[in-house]
């Protein structure tokens, strides 16, 4: 009897050992924009997760440490004064289009261990226009794995720096058809800076043989000229040319694109032979 009873016990023991729960971990390298000059920076970062074989488990990322923050609506601060923000996007797809968030509604990213390192890209991204002061900008996201066993996170940090830029596009003039008669047209010169960035617009003398920026002329057949000028205020007064400071067009950016108006004008009384007559007139942005 003693002995039925020990065998008893034994097996009680054993049946009593409990299960071992699964367990993950997490770890993600950091975001770094590097300089952004007011034009769209896309970038990438990696978050990896181990979970044991056949584990179901969700990645999410916060808001970040912006005030005001959201999943859709993160934000870097700093700049001047250290208060300043710097809008920037976390996406879980290489199209930068599926926001990722923290919940499945907002763009979780879901995956099943299998004993080794999974990686996830993220990819990051600042839009163009941000309107933001120069300097240096963070932020902290914290992403945490969750599933059928204790949550775990990890965070990595989100850094960019703000440093004068501009672009600059243009738009043709069209005077259409001369007949003798003064004829005044306009076209636009956008420039896009970063904020706060002082810059000057300059346009050259143009191609024609003998052009200065206050006597540019168009070139028609057998190499004829049509006189034309260009200016920067809309009474037709104020010469448009190249000497930074003189008599280019000066303003600070804002983040965002801002349009200079070219005021254009042929002369009257010109006789010019019959043809089409062009110029070329390169506009350089100065910061």
């Amino acid at each position: 009897m003693r002995g039925l009873a020990l065998a008893a016990l034994m097996l009680i023991g054993c049946g009593a050992r409990p299960a071992a729960a699964a367990t993950c971990m997490t770890y993600a390298t950091g975001i770094v924009f590097g300089t952004y000059f007011g034009t769209t920076s896309d970038v990438t970062g990696t978050i990896t997760v181990v979970c044991p074989q056949g584990t179901a488990y969700q990645i999410g990322l916060n808001a970040g440490l912006a005030s005001g923050a959201t999943l859709t609506t993160r934000a870097m601060t700093g700049g001047t004064g250290g208060q300043a923000s710097l809008g920037y996007r976390l996406f879980n797809n290489a199209s930068y289009t599926v926001n990722w968030g923290n919940t499945s509604g907002s763009g979780w990213v879901t995956g099943t261990g299998n004993g080794s390192a999974q990686a996830y890209t993220i990819y990051a991204q600042i839009p163009a226009n941000e309107a933001s002061s120069l300097g240096s900008y963070t932020d902290s996201i914290t992403a945490s794995v969750t599933g059928n066993f204790t949550t775990v996170t990890t965070e990595f940090s989100i850094t960019a720096t703000v440093s004068p830029g501009c672009t600059l596009t243009a738009n043709s003039i069209s005077f259409g058809t001369y007949s003798g008669s003064l004829i005044n047209s306009t076209s636009i010169v956008s420039v896009t800076c970063t904020n706060s960035t002082a810059y000057n617009v300059g346009l050259n003398a143009g191609l024609a043989t003998g052009a200065t920026v206050t006597n540019r002329s168009m070139t028609g057949p057998a190499s004829a000229l049509l006189k034309y000028s260009l200016f920067s205020n809309s009474t037709r007064t104020t010469n448009w040319g190249n000497t930074v400071h003189t008599d280019t067009v000066a303003g600070t950016g804002t983040g965002s694109a801002q349009s200079l108006t070219v005021y254009g004008q042929v002369p009257a009384g010109q006789s010019a032979g019959p043809g089409s007559y062009t110029d070329t007139i390169t506009a350089t942005v100065t910061y």
